[in-house]
């Protein structure tokens, strides 16, 4: 974990992080405690008849796995997630408001190139949401 965070996270969460599958992207979702709560508190409200959230109860809490900062600010991904992301030697952990997600260095070159030149396109981003980034 960046030194940059590691501040926050210990005085927010004392360092208790949830790792899970991102359900969209090929990567991992990393949440500190407090903000994974948030996330089981919302999964209990929904109707669990329906397969589609049984479908995603399982895939983000049967995959969710708590982790612990240590001293050096470091966690350890267990081999099944590292295997799901294809984490190999060099990973990339990149802030996302309420999460991190982790990468393997490789696709998120990849998906950012794409990412930068799918917005670039004319008409790409409602006016409303580039008023953010001007």
């Amino acid at each position: 974990m960046p030194s940059r965070y590691r501040d926050e996270l210990d005085s927010k969460c004392s360092g208790q992080l949830i790792i899970t599958v991102d359900t969209i992207d090929p990567c991992l979702c990393v949440y500190p405690l407090d903000e994974w709560e948030v996330i089981e508190a919302k999964l209990r409200t929904l109707p669990s008849q329906h397969e589609s959230v049984r479908r995603l109860q399982r895939l983000l809490i049967g995959n969710a796995v708590d982790l612990e900062l240590d001293g050096s600010g470091r966690f350890l991904v267990p081999p099944r997630l590292r295997e799901h992301a294809k984490l190999d030697k060099k990973a990339m952990l990149v802030g996302q408001l309420n999460k991190f997600q982790l990468w393997d260095e490789d696709t998120w070159n990849a998906v950012a190139t794409a990412d930068l030149a799918a917005i670039q396109q004319p008409g790409a981003i409602p006016d409303e949401l580039r008023d953010l980034i001007l």
